[in-house]
């Protein structure tokens, strides 16, 4: 990412509010700011941060229904804060598409250390060299920055899930990944899923390449790799 990385704290409490970005500009964060949902939403469309801290209890519009209007125009990270520790709550941020959460009362430390988790799979997906903005193995591209797929030049929607996995199959090209390993660095060490959710996905995705899904190889009894057609 270039620059500050940008966060969205978004919370109808004005003092916790300002205490968050209080400590992430100490961390040399960009930081705005929203106090309910529907505002969150807005600055996402407008300001377009890398990560979202959203709340779950708000008025107008609460974290649940913002994280699923977020989803529907950006890619931005999303990490729920809640005060809510059942199970239920946290599954259904996930579901919806945010990548983890925080229970509160948290403290600085924990806060910090999830939202750089966060991020770390955020470069991850993105790839470490900086330079490798777009990404090609016979006919399938995949433009990072501009969060595109083309196959055999033409673009094809993909979910947000579906384009991580397929930039991380591709960053490690012809290298056998177990599920674990895709689980871990696309939906993160902390996930709720199991392995069937990268079978999921992954099948989804062969069904998108289309007349390239020979692309994507199943390694019987381990996981999956991205290589040549015509490799055995």
């Amino acid at each position: 990412m270039k620059g500050k990385t940008r966060i969205l704290v978004v919370d109808d409490d004005s003092r916790l509010r300002e205490m968050i970005t209080m400590i992430l500009k100490n961390r040399e964060y960009e930081v705005i700011e929203a106090e309910n949902g529907l505002e969150a939403v807005k600055k996402v469309e407008h300001e377009k941060p890398d990560l979202v801290l959203l709340d779950v209890m708000m008025p107008v519009m609460d974290g649940f229904e913002a994280c699923e209007k977020i989803r529907e125009i950006s890619t931005s990270r999303i990490i729920m804060l809640t005060a809510k520790g059942e199970d239920y709550d946290q599954v259904k941020g996930l579901t919806l598409g945010a990548d983890d959460y925080v229970v509160k009362p948290f403290t600085p430390m924990v806060l910090v250390a999830r939202i750089e988790a966060v991020l770390r799979r955020l470069k991850d997906t993105q790839g470490s060299d900086a330079n490798a903005d777009v990404l090609k193995i016979g006919d399938i591209e995949v433009d990072i920055p501009a969060h595109t797929f083309k196959l055999e030049g033409m673009t094809v929607e993909l979910k947000r899930k579906e384009f991580d996995l397929l930039v991380y199959l591709m960053r490690n090209k012809g290298i056998s990944l177990s599920r674990e390993q895709i689980l871990e660095k696309v939906w993160g060490y902390d996930y709720l899923g199991s392995d069937s959710t990268v079978d999921s996905h992954v099948n989804r995705l062969r069904n998108k390449l289309g007349s390239c899904s020979g692309y994507l190889k199943t390694v019987r009894g381990y996981g999956y790799k991205l290589g040549d057609e015509d490799e055995i």
